[in-house]
């Protein structure tokens, strides 16, 4: 038996030590390489590599379709984020290893991730950052090409799980099966659907659409996943990039230039604020203090950056003052609470802001 899975990348990441990880450039073909060491997904004349812009992983996720044959079990992860797993309750995690894949799929017929529980339904979720249409097609193709999976897909677009990331492992021929079927219909919808002037994140729309067409597949064809947690192992480029230009507004006591920055980020990257890009919740702090020093100036006529500008400090005291907030609605208040509200930095515009984060969330 062998199991290779390929880790798709966009840039250079540190690999696990461990041969069953293989790392896969995706969109080799518009970025040139990144390590000569590393596969690319425009090896050979059957890729779509260029399509990157708009298959995202997929791209890679095609070129082992076609072109890899020497394994029994293939799957597929990305660079941030790895499938783990725990020998006992108590047990640390560690990485998914080929003798793990082999002893699951012995009784499932496939592995992949936990399943996402959504805050609203498929559909709903889907309109707010996308273009509802480019879903309705895929429903329509699904109806037209696949009319067997159009009750299930219908049932599940309005439910509010999904698998994420397009990470799986299974048989290699179950593997053949399953992208013959996902990219007839995606090919399909890209021919029915206009993408004219999306931004760099909705032109991601098949990878999106596919991580929800996962589990429609799976459940048409009663399959038996066995869910694994995935591990999300270092930051974003992107979010790095964020925090430090916004490191620097704070220092220049520039709110308005903050807001201005953050708001345009969000509204090229839609999923920067999720769990998955903003793994230390530091971005969501930033939009904490944003808004605080607003209020602040509003109802005060100053703001907590005309007293501390350091980015570091600034966080450190608003995961503090939120901390403070969660033990109070417990009535569970501390000396250093207490110490903390006396010290001169935390306004009650600012406390009522942390009441509606924790509250809310946001």
């Amino acid at each position: 038996m062998s199991t290779k899975i390929y880790v798709i990348t966009h840039k250079l990441f540190e690999q696990p030590e461990n041969d069953m990880y293989i790392p896969l450039q995706a969109g080799h073909a518009l970025r040139g390489t990144l390590d000569e060491s590393y596969l690319r997904d425009d090896d050979g004349d059957d890729n779509i590599s260029a399509q990157n812009p708009y298959f995202s992983e997929l791209t890679g996720m095609y070129w082992v379709w076609k072109h890899r044959s020497d394994t029994e079990y293939v799957g597929i992860c990305h660079y941030r984020r790895f499938p783990v797993i725990r020998d006992r309750g108590d047990a640390p995690e560690r990485l998914l290893t080929e003798r793990d894949c082999e002893r699951i799929l012995q009784d499932h017929d496939l592995i992949t991730t936990q399943q996402l529980t959504l805050h609203s339904n498929y559909y709903d979720g889907f309109a707010v950052d996308h273009n509802l249409r480019d879903l309705q097609m895929t429903g329509e193709v699904i109806r037209e090409k696949y009319p067997s999976y159009h009750e299930c897909f219908e049932r599940l677009v309005h439910g509010d799980k999904v698998y994420f990331g397009n990470i799986c492992v299974m048989p290699k021929g179950l593997y053949d099966r399953y992208c013959s079927w996902l990219f007839d219909i995606l090919f399909e919808v890209q021919k029915r659907i206009d993408m004219t002037g999306y931004d760099g994140y909705r032109k991601r729309v098949f990878g999106f659409l596919s991580e929800f067409l996962l589990m429609v597949w799976v459940q048409v064809n009663k399959l038996r996943s066995y869910e694994c947690r995935i591990a999300i192992i270092g930051e974003k480029f992107e979010t790095g990039e964020a925090k430090r230009t916004l490191a620097q507004f704070f220092a220049q006591g520039d709110v308005q230039g903050a807001k201005d920055y953050f708001l345009e980020c969000f509204e090229k990257r839609p999923d920067i604020l999720m769990e998955a890009s903003d793994i230390t919740g530091e971005l969501r702090i930033c939009m904490q203090i944003i808004s605080t020093c607003e209020f602040e100036r509003r109802f005060l006529g100053s703001c907590i950056l005309d007293r501390e500008r350091n980015m570091k400090k600034l966080i450190s005291l608003f995961k503090a003052l939120n901390m403070a907030v969660m033990r109070e609605s417990r009535g569970e208040k501390t000396e250093e609470d207490r110490e903390l509200l006396e010290g001169g930095l935390i306004t009650e515009p600012a406390w009522q802001v942390a009441m509606r984060v924790m509250k809310t969330g946001m």
